[in-house]
């Protein structure tokens, strides 16, 4: 019997596809990956340890809650809310694209609750609920969040939302990140535990965190994660190791494991030394004045989006399957459990109190009185003059 003839001749047009696709693979991996915004900062004197692009203005996705939160937790501190102040999900709340946090139109969590929900789910109907709670409207909501981040001097920074959906002048940049969270980190660590936790449990449903650093490596302290087409995968991540304290900034990632892996990577630069710094703290670091901000859509969510993707996995394979990762610890996360508090009507006006009673006639006080008419123009009755009424008559 003759031997069977080799596979490329049975297949010539699979061989040929696979040929191809080895040499469109190989092409890739020579191509240069993306240089996306990276800054690490020590948190204990603001000293850049490393920045990449790091003033280029960038659309931040949810990172925006960042300062979402700050405006909230400003606006406890002046007394004009409490963590106990109802949020109400609205009717536009509600309409907001995901991630959202499940509650119904018209449902209310507390202020606390919502933080929570805020930061750790990132959830787009909250943050809107949060800002019409106390401000009124988004609109409002947003003039604040605008106002504070000139007050920070956040000078690539503008918002046109409170959750960080996409919209064409909703910008910052890796500087303006990193002061924005040192802000959050001196003014108010009363909140931090809020950012270093990994889940919320709502109606019985467990809500995750997308910063799997809070799970796979040690020190993680918080703080937040962000996505949107227009922008790729964000992150701005805080540990807490060794005495040290970092905090670092990725924007732009190809993917999850993309963004975690060179997060993590980064802060092992900084935590080892080979980070030594670059002479300045992120107050002197200066933004691109007048630079557009990056659209990162085609190569994220359009038609670039599979070549993109493999030529940052060639430059940097970290985390993919068989490659060594940076994420390998087990950390204990804490969770945290918000209250659904149902419906609470709004706009309903409580019923007024029933008004004290006030006699229109004097009650006689002397025996005289008494024998006298009790009522003008009723005179008072004699003995035997009120007829007890008749008894029933049996049928």
């Amino acid at each position: 019997m003759p031997p069977s003839p080799p596979y490329r001749s049975r297949c010539p047009l699979l061989f040929a596809r696979r040929i191809v696709l080895a040499l469109m693979l190989a092409l890739l991996s020579l191509a240069p990956a993306r240089a996306n915004p990276m800054l690490l900062v020590d948190m204990d004197n603001f000293a850049v340890l490393y920045a990449e692009e790091a003033g280029q203005p960038w659309h931040p996705a949810s990172l925006t809650k960042l300062m979402t939160a700050y405006v909230a937790f400003d606006q406890i501190a002046l007394g004009k809310v409490s963590l106990d102040t109802p949020v109400v999900i609205s009717r536009k709340a509600f309409n907001q694209a995901p991630s959202k946090s499940g509650l119904a139109v018209g449902s209310a969590v507390t202020l606390q609750d919502a933080l929570y929900l805020l930061l750790v789910k990132s959830a787009n109907d909250v943050a809107v609920a949060i800002a019409e709670t106390i401000a009124g409207d988004e609109a409002s909501y947003v003039a604040l969040m605008n106002d504070t981040a000139m007050r920070m001097g956040l000078t690539a920074t503008h918002y046109a939302n409170a959750n960080g959906l996409h919209d064409p002048a909703q910008v910052t940049s890796a500087r303006d990140l990193a002061i924005l969270s040192l802000y959050i980190r001196q003014s108010f660590p009363q909140y931090m535990p809020i950012f270093g936790t990994a889940t919320v449990m709502l109606n019985g449903k467990k809500l995750e965190s997308e910063n799997k650093l809070l799970e796979t490596f040690a020190g993680t302290t918080g703080m937040k994660t962000g996505f949107i087409c227009a922008s790729g995968l964000n992150m701005v991540a805080t540990v807490d190791r060794n005495g040290r304290r970092l905090l670092a900034v990725i924007l732009g990632g190809s993917s999850a494991r993309d963004r975690n892996e060179r997060t993590a990577e980064l802060i092992l630069r900084g935590l080892s030394g080979a980070a030594t710094g670059t002479g300045q703290t992120v107050l002197t670091l200066g933004n691109n004045p007048g630079a557009l901000p990056v659209d990162m859509r085609p190569q994220i969510c359009g038609k670039e989006a599979k070549a993109y993707t493999a030529s940052q996995e060639a430059a940097f394979p970290m985390g993919l399957k068989g490659q060594p990762s940076f994420l390998t610890d087990t950390v204990l996360t804490s969770s945290y459990v918000a209250t659904d508090l149902g419906r609470i009507a709004v706009g309903v006006s409580l019923p007024r109190p029933r008004p004290a009673h006030l006699p229109i006639f004097t009650a006689p006080t002397t025996e005289a009185a008494l024998d006298g008419d009790l009522r003008p123009g009723l005179p008072a009755a004699m003995p035997g003059a009120v007829p007890f009424p008749r008894p029933r008559p049996n049928f």
